[in-house]
This record gives structure tokens, C-alpha cells and sequence, in this order.
């Protein structure tokens, strides 16, 4: 796929992009290398292949799910401007 000129100008429009008017070939040709690679990708055949969620066949180590630290909600709310019934007041920011 090659894309023109207006092309790559209209997707600097989009992207809110100001690219320079000598780079602008530059740009067309590479995003149309792109372009050609996404189509030469799209043709494999990936018919019974199942998605993976990670391409390493890895396995997340995790800790256990113990409490490591103590409950200091009364002595981080001493600090606070106004506390109600164990809750932080906080400012209206939405109307």
C-alpha cells in the first residue's frame, strides 16, 4: 500500500502532529512499509493457532496473600484537616 502525500499530511492533522515539509516523503514511505508488512501479516494462516497471553510459556510467581503491615488508620487520620465516623472529607470536585 503507498500513501500519498495528502495522506500522510491528514494523518499529521489527526495525530496533532507538525512534521516538517522535506519529511514528508520520508514519512509516506515508511509508513507505507508498515502498512505493507501489517497486510503481508495478515494473510499467515492462523486457523486452530489458540491466543496466548504472553508469547514465553512463564508462570507468575506470587507471594502469599498475608498482612504484612498493621492497621495505622487512626494515627494517619490525626493528620487529616476533617475526619467523620473513621472517613477522610475531602473538597466537592464535581458539580
Amino acid at each position: 500500500m503507498s500513501l500519498e502525500r495528502s495522506d500522510v499530511e491528514k494523518i499529521a492533522h489527526l495525530a496533532r502532529l507538525e512534521i516538517a515539509e522535506d519529511d514528508i516523503p520520508e514519512y509516506a514511505q515508511n509508513l507505507s512499509k508498515i502498512l505493507d508488512l501489517v497486510a503481508e501479516m495478515n494473510q499467515a494462516n492462523t486457523d486452530g493457532v489458540e491466543p496466548m497471553a504472553h508469547p514465553l510459556d512463564a508462570v507468575q510467581r506470587l507471594r502469599d496473600d498475608v498482612v504484612t503491615e498493621t492497621n495505622q488508620r487512626e494515627h494517619f487520620q490525626q493528620n487529616a484537616p476533617q475526619v467523620e465516623q473513621g472517613l477522610f472529607l475531602v473538597p466537592k470536585v464535581i458539580e
